[in-house]
């Protein structure tokens, strides 16, 4: 035994299991984790090799005798009728016949329903009525002539695979006695998963698909590769979670239904995973309102009513497409239905976006063969922290910056909260512990916050999230690795005729295009490559270049236009099409090549010229310049036209910018230049 196991199986005598145990059992058998470790618990919690083969034996002898599957139904049913008494493990769902006011029950595998069940076991185990629970039941066969519409089947005893109580106190003394890393590694041992096979990165991203199952009314989007795992953790490991497969459901199923007055899935489960977002879509038509208030408050209203839930919401899906194609062409929510895809206000809600395509794909040396906690003592541990919060865990140490506004602060401190509450449950950290959790929820935020500029433009500009330190006042921000940050337009100075512009593609989006120019002896010759077919940018190249030619003198008497050749490429960096505002840009780029001299570090030349020299002012400055920051940009150079639309720029925005006003296409190269 490794260290850390033999410490584990000490620390946690009889909650921890052989995950090796689970995996060559369930290979076998198509049983639930949490209904084989609740065995293998029972039968194999010991370090002896000995007695663990004998309970395993024994666990396999029980799921051959009374795990029900589907093709031997009849067969245990005869069983239970000629032995009077037989044990049976199945997934029971009650439901109220209120014909006879009796509550009935339907096994899944055994395919019997109608059998009468104790109304006491309804109160103590209430998800019985919603989509059901594994359950061991003791039933015995009890056939009546007078009572030939009742069946015959009856349940004498039934339990819920579930622990029957959880000592968090015993808990939390036994985390004290690890470090950081080993907690984390026995967390996603219990899961299933072996951590020396995954980078740090991945196992904060494992840990965050836990979040759901500890914070409550949490709302988690991960979307990527097949054969990640993304709904696994939702389905198998823990006996508080449903996942609802295929995407179709109800107000009634999910919410409220108006007839039996009961609360749905939110009001019964600790969290509702949707897998497959894509086929999401609902019955009613004021479905996705519903949820949507619902993930907002935590409460939605039904008729009269108002009803609060605590569960938290997960929409797990697939990318079809790489991330980078994805984020040129359209935006990471792409893959929900079409009545969501474009809905802000429904993305706006999503507290975390996990990025699944920086998960591997799953191989057999990705699941671990050591020791893990019972998947039932873990449940119980997720569901009883849900009680507590640790939401101010990081105020002592740092505030959060200016761009976070109410929702983007709720949900950061809501993923801080879950993160905690899994890595820290007895609430003992240092503030380089609180750093890593809390630019980790920033960024899983911003991911949303991204998106949602893509979507719905400058209502969502506030997209550089930071935290300030409170004894340094020093404010750190947090980038989205897949969005690039400020590697576009990179620090320091340029070559001399390589400059940034920002302007409207053919596609209506607005990009970042970089031109480059070569100024060589030659005989006065204007090749431009990379515009493709776009003829409206040919023009305006051709029209800067005949600018160049007859003013030249008016910048240096130095520029030799018959001996010179200029080879001007132009780049789309984003991918998002051809622009045709590339006039004024091409004339400061033909400057600054034949004179040798670069731009300014990190400056982006905005607006477009007439063949006459006249400037004409930008379009949408706001959001122009939302890209210029976007893309790394420090300082820029704004027509005087525009002037008048300063007052439509948000003022933070603003401010992030050295920003100079030119008044004529030989002013704005002064500017470029840096020369007086």
């Amino acid at each position: 035994m490794s260290e850390l196991n033999q410490k584990l199986n000490e620390v946690f005598a009889g909650k921890v299991v052989r995950k090796d145990l689970t995996k060559k059992i369930k290979e076998g058998a198509n049983v639930p984790v949490y209904v084989l470790e609740y065995l293998l618990g029972m039968y194999c919690a010991t370090d002896d090799e000995a007695s663990i083969n004998d309970g395993v034996e024994r666990v396999k002898d029980i799921i051959s005798r009374n795990f029900v599957r589907p093709d031997e139904a009849e067969k245990i049913k005869s069983k239970i009728r000629e032995m009077g008494m037989y044990t049976v493990i199945d997934k029971v769902e009650a439901r109220l016949n209120e014909k006879k006011d009796i509550y009935e029950a339907v096994f899944s595998n055994l395919g019997i329903k109608e059998v009468i069940i104790h109304s006491d076991y309804i109160k103590r185990y209430e998800k019985l009525l919603a989509g059901g629970i594994w359950c061991i039941v003791k039933m015995s066969y009890e056939f009546n002539e007078e009572t030939r519409g009742v069946s015959p089947f009856v349940i004498d005893e039934l339990t819920p695979i579930q622990l029957a109580n959880m000592d968090m106190d015993e808990l939390y003394e036994g985390r004290r006695r690890f470090a950081k890393d080993e907690w984390i590694s026995i967390l996603l041992r219990s899961v299933g998963l072996e951590p020396t096979k995954l980078d740090n990165r991945v196992k904060w991203h494992m840990l965050a698909r836990m979040v759901p199952l500890v914070e409550n009314n949490f709302n988690l989007c991960e979307l990527g590769p097949r054969s990640t795992g993304k709904s696994h953790i939702y389905k198998e490991i823990s006996p508080n979670s449903i996942l609802v497969s295929g995407g179709q459901t109800t107000v009634a199923n999910l919410f409220y239904n108006m007839s039996s007055k009961k609360v749905g899935l939110v009001g019964l489960w600790d969290c509702v995973a949707f897998d497959e977002v894509a086929g999401i879509t609902f019955k009613d038509k004021d479905g996705i309102q519903i949820m949507k208030d619902y993930m907002a408050s935590g409460s939605f209203a039904r008729g009269r009513e108002e009803k609060n839930a605590n569960a938290s919401m997960v929409f797990v899906g697939n990318i079809n497409q790489s991330v980078e194609v994805l984020l040129k062409t359209s935006h990471l929510f792409e893959p929900f239905p079409e009545a969501m895809a474009y809905d802000t206000a429904f993305f706006d809600r999503m507290h975390c976006y996990i990025p699944g395509w920086e998960v591997p794909k799953f191989k057999p040396e990705h699941f671990t063969n050591e020791y893990g906690f019972i998947t039932d003592y873990l449940a119980e541990y997720l569901r009883e922290m849900r009680k507590r919060t640790f939401g101010d865990a990081f105020d002592k140490y740092f505030r959060l910056g200016s761009n976070l506004n109410q929702r983007d602060t709720i949900a950061v401190r809501r993923t801080v909260s879950g993160l905690m509450k899994l890595v820290y449950p007895h609430g003992e950290f240092e503030k380089e512990d609180v750093v890593e959790v809390l630019e980790y929820a920033l960024e899983c935020r911003r991911r949303v916050k991204e998106q949602l500029k893509k979507i719905g433009g400058m209502e969502f500009y506030d997209i550089h999230f930071s935290y300030i330190d409170n004894e340094t006042f020093e404010e750190h921000f947090v980038a989205v690795p897949e969005q690039g940050g400020g590697k576009l337009i990179p620090e320091g100075i340029s070559k001399p005729g390589h400059l940034y512009t920002v302007g409207r593609s053919d596609t209506g989006v607005f990009g970042v295009y970089k031109i480059e120019n070569e100024a060589v002896p030659g005989t006065g010759k204007f090749e431009k490559t990379g515009i493709g077919s776009n003829r409206g940018a040919r023009e305006n190249l051709g029209i800067a270049y005949n600018y160049f030619k007859a003013n030249k003198k008016s910048i240096s008497s130095g520029i030799h236009t018959d001996t010179t050749d200029f080879l001007m490429h132009i780049q789309d960096l984003q991918g998002v099409g051809m622009t045709e505002e590339l006039g004024l840009a091409a004339f400061v780029s033909l400057c600054s090549g034949a004179l040798r001299k670069p731009v300014q570090s990190q400056l982006v030349i905005l607006g477009s010229m007439t063949i006459g020299g006249t400037i004409t002012k930008v379009d949408e400055l706001a959001s122009v310049l939302q890209v210029c920051l976007d893309s790394g940009a420090k300082k820029v150079l704004i027509p005087m036209a525009s002037a008048v639309d300063i007052p439509t720029v948000p003022a933070d925005l603003f401010s992030r910018f050295q920003i100079s006003f030119y008044s004529s296409p030989e002013d704005c190269v002064f500017k470029a230049l840096g020369v007086d």
